[in-house]
């Protein structure tokens, strides 16, 4: 019911063979920027902040550019931004040469990179879109560079930068990494020519560098110091391409290639249609492991950080990725049956008196395996009792006739209307005019009688369903609603790319300090509060997670309870009940994707730790130490 922010989604595309081949083949010098589009409008749930492109023409000749950048702002950045590079291409491109599209075509080259953004660090504008450029007349040290990621220790890895003598321009992990991966392939230009001065000269010398740079190697000594989650992107102005994910696998990211082409994205399904291929035909990137291919066309997946704990996030599972994928189709449905039963003791097994529904749209496919779940438990028990009649000898085929008459019932209850998103006006009027974003079907509901039951994919701060969804539903006169969760309860902050890093927009971290207040145990925020302090004096790999303990004292079912109570308006006339996925039935119904840091509270990597115990000294000093 609120919308969460991811940090981003990428996309790379690298020919393999000369521009003409495409434009032969696919009839369209254009045929890879098209491609491009379609994976970022594919994407485009990945980021709404901001979007940007960058194209490297491998055989521009000197004196003309190589690196071709656009970047936008706002949710309609990506059409914005094609827009302009449509303009910018010649009227008449398809009749062109090959050189004259090498020479006056901008935006048509051998390798594609595209972003979408969201921003996590409260930073914005056109300075921290990606793609990120460093330019250089030399093309073997020119680099753009995008990404999907966010680093828990940007501090340290500002350090070691100044550290070389370097003086970075902005202070932003996507500044800081360009430097970091420019600063090593530097390195690996001056290594080459050391290799080569002495047996060729210039222009064979600057040839022989383009043609032999060992990108994995700078990807080795540039990122051993990097604690976070990502899938990093880059090219060289030379025709290097690469894209290095992180050892644990927090982010995704997906490869594709052929005779022809290689794909990189951050979802699978993006890739299977824009390219129409398999399932099979697309592959996941293995954690600590990049994907590169050099200026001749060679292709090669290297280990670079090593392969570590499988740590996939379990949240691009439920919410952010695309559900037409199957494997993301099958776990939502099964994040939903696996409330079944939790469902049927809450409502003592009554279904007969509940209607089941969903808000929002990305919740549907867990409202199918929930419905699936529940069809499954109502024939069972109609079985029983259909047995208990034989067993008795007493068969009642008019009880038989309504056993099977018996069934699920499915409403649309709510319908949101999109119109009003963008003018909800500020001050006392706001929430009276947040209810009324949702249409309610009346009559879908036995008034006073019914209990409904709504199904939602994560209840993270919960202020939507105070300030709209409860009031939105309690005007169909349930006499009892119950929100259901297909993700546990959301505790602690994410670090590596999504946009909850504070602890107080948490609503299972404010019930849980208003039952420590309530049961006289104020003093745990205190004793926290001082744990985490000393915390701060440890390195970031000898810390652990302090914050745990404010939540200890508390059953998954009284934090509920107590969110329950607090985000139920006054004026609500339904009883109102809130359910969490447990979250050992998450890992069940995710088994490949275990990183679970949101709900358990076990980070995947020590900056982690070291962010969340930072996070609660910063709450407990601007909320609780400020008020004795």
């Amino acid at each position: 019911m609120e919308q969460l922010k991811h940090e981003c989604g990428v996309a790379l595309i690298r020919l393999r063979r000369p521009l003409q081949y495409y434009k032969e083949k696919y009839g369209t010098y254009a045929y890879a920027l098209n491609k491009l589009y379609l994976l970022m409008e594919k994407q485009h749930n990945r980021g709404q902040e901001a979007a940007g492109l960058a194209v490297v023409k491998t055989h521009a000749p000197a004196g003309h550019e190589l690196i071709f950048r656009e970047r936008a702002l706002g949710k309609d950045a990506i059409p914005i931004i094609f827009d302009k590079v449509r303009r910018d291409l010649p009227g008449d491109i398809e009749s062109l040469s090959i050189d004259e599209v090498e020479q006056y075509a901008p935006f048509v080259g051998e390798i594609y990179m595209g972003h979408l953004r969201y921003s996590t660090t409260g930073r914005s504008g056109l300075a921290y879109a990606h793609p990120v450029l460093r330019r250089n007349n030399w093309r073997s040290r020119s680099l753009a560079l995008c990404g999907n990621f966010n680093m828990t220790n940007t501090d340290e890895i500002f350090e070691q930068i100044v550290a070389t003598g370097q003086h970075p321009r902005l202070y932003s992990d996507s500044n800081m990494l360009l430097e970091q991966i420019g600063y090593m392939l530097d390195k690996e230009n001056h290594r080459l020519y050391r290799q080569y001065r002495d047996e060729l000269h210039d222009p064979d010398l600057a040839r022989a560098i383009e043609d032999n740079l060992d990108i994995a190697k700078v990807l080795r000594d540039a990122s051993p110091a990097w604690d976070g989650g990502f899938v990093i992107c880059g090219a060289t102005g030379s025709g290097d391409c690469f894209a290095l994910r992180d050892p644990h696998g927090i982010r995704p990211a997906f490869y594709y290639y052929d005779d022809d082409i290689l794909v990189v994205a951050s979802e699978r399904p993006v890739i299977r249609t824009s390219f129409d291929l398999e399932a099979d035909d697309v592959h996941e990137l293995t954690p600590g492991s990049a994907i590169m291919m050099n200026s001749k066309g060679d292709i090669t997946i290297a280990d670079i950080l090593g392969e570590k704990d499988n740590r996939r996030c379990s949240f691009e599972r439920i919410y952010f990725s695309r559900g037409s994928d199957e494997d993301i189709y099958r776990e939502r449905k099964e994040l939903g049956r696996r409330l079944v039963p939790e469902i049927l003791t809450m409502i003592d097994h009554d279904i007969d008196n509940a209607v089941f529904s969903f808000i929002p749209n990305t919740a549907e496919v867990a409202f199918i395996g929930m419905v699936q779940g529940l069809e499954e438990a109502l024939h069972a028990a109609n079985a029983a009792r259909v047995q208990d009649m034989i067993a008795a000898g007493n068969i009642d085929s008019e009880a038989i006739a309504r056993l099977l008459q018996r069934k699920v019932r499915v409403e649309k209850v709510a319908i949101k209307d999109v119109k009003m998103r963008t003018f909800i006006s500020e001050g006392s009027s706001r929430d009276d005019m947040a209810a009324h974003v949702y249409d309610v079907t009346y009559g879908s509901v036995r008034e006073n009688s019914d209990t409904l039951i709504v199904i939602d994919d994560s209840i993270v701060r919960g202020t939507t369903l105070r300030q709209s969804i409860l009031r939105m539903l309690d005007r169909v006169h349930p006499a009892r609603i119950i929100i259901v969760s297909s993700s546990p309860q959301v505790r602690y902050p994410d670090y590596y790319g999504i946009d909850m890093s504070s602890m107080d927009q948490f609503i299972a971290f404010k019930a849980a300090v208003e039952l420590l207040k309530e049961s006289g145990r104020e003093h745990v925020l205190h004793d926290t509060y001082q744990r985490c302090l000393e915390q701060t004096s440890l390195p970031a790999a000898e810390q652990t997670n302090c914050v745990k303990a404010v939540y200890e004292p508390f059953s998954d079912v009284e934090i509920s309870a107590k969110i329950a109570a607090m985000l139920k308006p006054a004026e609500v006339c339904a009883k109102v009940d809130i359910l969490y996925l447990p979250l050992s039935d998450l890992h069940k119904a995710i088994p490949g994707c275990p990183g679970d840091w949101y709900f358990s509270g076990d980070y995947p990597t020590p900056g982690g730790v070291r962010q969340v115990n930072r996070a609660y000294i910063d709450y407990y000093e601007a909320n609780i130490k400020s008020c004795h």
